[in-house]
């Protein structure tokens, strides 16, 4: 884990949560999932605004900043609702908070997500939310990058990480690699669990 000068509410940049999860279970039913047509990289929505899921709802209001996930309602997909395991890992969190984005990403064996930051993904940005990353398929080669430093993420594992800084993918392994990440509002159950880690 490294650290960064920028403020912050913890000090690491990345942390492993007291969370684990069955991978052969949530293997099997992301694998049930439609994840065949794609080029290099592919997001499977599980939980999304209200809206996309039913489209006989209207579009929310304008917002003046879409940050913190309080602009519109999220619903469970159909793709959620199919898969009982995964439903129970995001109750995990969404008994204690509000869970708004949650989604199956898999990046091809061979490719690299770029460099990037996600401006609104870290407890030190105000109104923001955060996301909790759980590995499903992640290979030996899979390498995620933080602030030029590798996290060691492992399958079934729960990681918090301060995306507002920089970070990249790179999937040397012969195997798609397949995250499952839950965007959720950080509230006081969210931030003591993170603090406890980090103690």
């Amino acid at each position: 884990m490294t650290s960064s000068t920028q403020p912050t509410d913890t000090v690491s940049d990345s942390i492993k949560l007291p969370f684990s999860f069955d991978v052969a279970k949530m293997k099997k039913e992301v694998e049930a999932l439609n994840l065949n047509n794609f080029i290099y990289y592919n997001v499977v929505p599980l939980r999304a605004p209200a809206h996309q899921v039913d489209t006989s709802l209207p579009f929310p209001p304008p917002a003046d900043d879409y940050a913190d996930g309080s602009w519109t309602d999220w619903l469970d997909t159909p793709e959620l609702k199919a898969s009982p395991y995964l439903t129970g890992v995001v109750d995990t969190f969404r008994q204690h908070t509000k869970v708004t984005l949650v989604r199956a990403i898999r990046l091809a064996a061979g490719n690299v997500v770029e460099e990037h930051t996600d401006p609104t993904l870290g407890l030190q940005v105000p109104k923001s939310v955060i996301r909790l990353t759980v590995p499903i398929i992640s290979d030996e080669g899979v390498e995620f990058y933080l602030n030029n430093q590798i996290v060691p993420m492992k399958p079934g594992e729960c990681w918090y990480m301060r995306l507002s800084d920089p970070h990249r993918v790179v999937n040397n392994s012969p195997a798609d690699r397949i995250n499952l990440t839950i965007d959720m509002i950080p509230n006081d159950w969210v931030r003591s669990v993170i603090a406890k880690q980090e103690a």
